[in-house]
C-alpha cells in the first residue's frame, strides 16, 4: 500500500488522501458498498464502477460458506469471481459474533460457528480468518477481532478488547509468515465498546503494533448507541490514530436528520440531510466509510418519504 495525505480542512479534521494498492488507485474518503456475497444487490459491476467507486466490501465468513473457497481458488479468486477490476476490503468475520451471536461460541482460540444453513460446526481463528482472505484475494484484509454489541456493559467489553489485541498478534505474525504482506493489507480494529477508558487502552495497544498494519478501524459501533456517544467515539480515536495510516469507521451509513448533527460541525457540513453520518465521520477525521443503505434496500423496505 501507498498511502498520502494531499490535504487537510482547515476547520474540521477532514483530509483528502490518496492510496494506491494492487488494484489501483483509491481516493479518500469515500464510503464502499457492501457486496457481503461478492455481489451488489441490484447492481452490475460496471454500473457500480460508472458511480466513481473503486473499493467495495466483501464478507469473509459467507464466501467461507458461500461459494466457499474451492469455487473462489478455481476461477483466481473474488475479484474475477465477481467481475469487479478494482480494490476489495474484506470483513474478517467478527461481526457475525453479534449478527449470528445464537450460533456462535467465543474461546481464545477463535469463534465456533454453527452453520445457519446445515447446522455444521466450525471454527474460525485468527490465523485462518486471514489464510481465507489470502484466498479471497482482498486488497485489505481485517483482524479477527472479538465483537460485542455497542450497547454490551460489564466486564466481557474490556475482555473482548484485550482479546482483539492478542487476536492481532496472531494476524500479524500469520500474516507476515504467508509472504502476501506486500499485496495484501492488514488493517487493526480498535475495540473497547463506549468506554473511553478502554477504547484509551485499546488504541495504545494497536498503536504499539503499527509497523505489522497497514491502517486502522474504528469497530464495535452502530450497534444502537446514541449518536453524539457514537461521534465522541469516533473523535476520541481519530485524534489518536497515526496520521500516516487510513482510517476505516465500521458499520457506517444511514442517513439521519440535522438535529443529530453536533452543534459544533453544523456551520461546516453544507448539505446535511445527504447523509450525515459519513460527513460527521469524514469531518471528524475518517478516510473509509461502509455504506449500510445498500445492503439493507436487498431486504426491500418501503420508505414513507420521497426517497
Amino acid at each position: 500500500m501507498e498511502f498520502e495525505v494531499l490535504a487537510k480542512c482547515h476547520t474540521t479534521r477532514a483530509r483528502v488522501s490518496r492510496m494506491k494498492l494492487a488494484h489501483g488507485t483509491t481516493m479518500l474518503p469515500t464510503f464502499m458498498p457492501v457486496a457481503t456475497q461478492a455481489a451488489i444487490k441490484g447492481l452490475t459491476p460496471e454500473q457500480v464502477e460508472s458511480l466513481g467507486l473503486s473499493l467495495i466490501l466483501n464478507n469473509t465468513y459467507h464466501l467461507n460458506l458461500r461459494p466457499g473457497l474451492e469455487v473462489l481458488k478455481a476461477v483466481g479468486g473474488a475479484h474475477k469471481f465477481q467481475g469487479w477490476n478494482h480494490n476489495l476490503l474484506t470483513d474478517s468475520g467478527g461481526f457475525q459474533m453479534v449478527s449470528l451471536s445464537k450460533f456462535t461460541t467465543i474461546t481464545e482460540e477463535g469463534a465456533l460457528f454453527e452453520s445457519p444453513f446445515t447446522g455444521e460446526p466450525t471454527i474460525l481463528t485468527p490465523e485462518e480468518s486471514i489464510s481465507i482472505q489470502h484466498t479471497i484475494g482482498a486488497d485489505i484484509i481485517m483482524q479477527l477481532d472479538d465483537v460485542v454489541s455497542s450497547l454490551t456493559v460489564g466486564p466481557r467489553v474490556e475482555e473482548a478488547m484485550e482479546r482483539s489485541v492478542r487476536w492481532l498478534d496472531r494476524c500479524i505474525v500469520h500474516h507476515q509468515n504467508s509472504g502476501k504482506k506486500h499485496t495484501q493489507n492488514l488493517f487493526a480494529i480498535v475495540q473497547g465498546g463506549l468506554d473511553p477508558v478502554l477504547r484509551d487502552r485499546c488504541l495504545d495497544e494497536m498503536i504499539k503494533r503499527r509497523e505489522g498494519v497497514a491502517g486502522f478501524a474504528i469497530g464495535g459501533l452502530s450497534g444502537g448507541e446514541e449518536k453524539d456517544i457514537f461521534w465522541r467515539v469516533i473523535k476520541q480515536c481519530t485524534a489518536k490514530l497515526p496520521e500516516d495510516r487510513p482510517r476505516y469507521s465500521m458499520g457506517v451509513g444511514f442517513a439521519e436528520g440535522r438535529r443529530f448533527i453536533p452543534a459544533y460541525l453544523r456551520r461546516y457540513i453544507l448539505t446535511l440531510d445527504t447523509n450525515p453520518d459519513l460527513m460527521v465521520c469524514v469531518a471528524l477525521g475518517v478516510d473509509m466509510l461502509v455504506y449500510r443503505l445498500t445492503a439493507y434496500f436487498q431486504h426491500g423496505p418501503l420508505d414513507s418519504g420521497s426517497r
